[in-house]
């Protein structure tokens, strides 16, 4: 299942933004943090750089940290409608920088904090109607909480992007069947 363009990356900025907070380790504690993940995840439109708009910005964490956590579409759906509403999302196709014409849904001037959540919400909105939430997943692993987005075709993905919990688990489990094929 192939996505468009603005959806995937929607999906995958909205992953990034819910895990710069990860139990008590915050990354956006400051504008400047705000900045470097800004510089990271562009947006097109006004910043500010205010305190406000860092405010904002970490409020939707746990906003979007709750559709990933949502047992299913009816759940989900509720989400995604009560921030398209708080957003006042109006979609309207546009094309610039290096873009070709794509879905905006929030004017350039609205807050920072409501693009990206009507972008994200459009995003979900997405995979609400083609049935596939299950390509919004949680790290298994044991000690990690970071939220991901399946995008592979065969929807295996099981770890975030870090790549370290992927090796931490699985050097885990080859010392486990190692010291079980000792023990035996």
């Amino acid at each position: 299942m192939q996505f468009a363009h603005d959806t995937e990356l929607a999906l995958v900025e909205a992953a990034a933004l819910v895990n710069t907070v990860n139990g008590s380790e915050d990354q956006l504690t400051d504008r400047a943090a705000l900045e470097r993940y800004l510089s990271q995840h562009p947006y097109s439109g006004q910043r500010l750089g205010t305190q406000e708009e860092l405010d904002g910005v970490r409020a939707l964490r746990p906003q979007l940290r709750s559709v990933w956590e949502a047992p299913d579409r009816d759940t989900a759906a509720s989400i995604v409608n009560q921030i398209l509403a708080t957003t006042d999302a109006r979609p309207y196709l546009t094309r610039h920088d290096q873009y070709d014409w794509h879905l905006h849904v929030t004017e350039p001037d609205a807050p920072l904090s409501q693009r990206i959540a009507a972008e994200a919400a459009m995003a979900f909105l997405d995979l609400i109607r083609m049935d596939a939430l299950g390509r919004l997943k949680i790290c298994d692993a044991t000690d990690c909480n970071d939220v991901l987005v399946d995008l592979s075709k065969n929807q295996s993905k099981r770890f975030c992007a870090t790549g370290n919990c992927a090796n931490r688990m699985h050097v885990a489990a080859y010392r486990a069947r190692r010291r079980d094929s000792h023990q035996a």
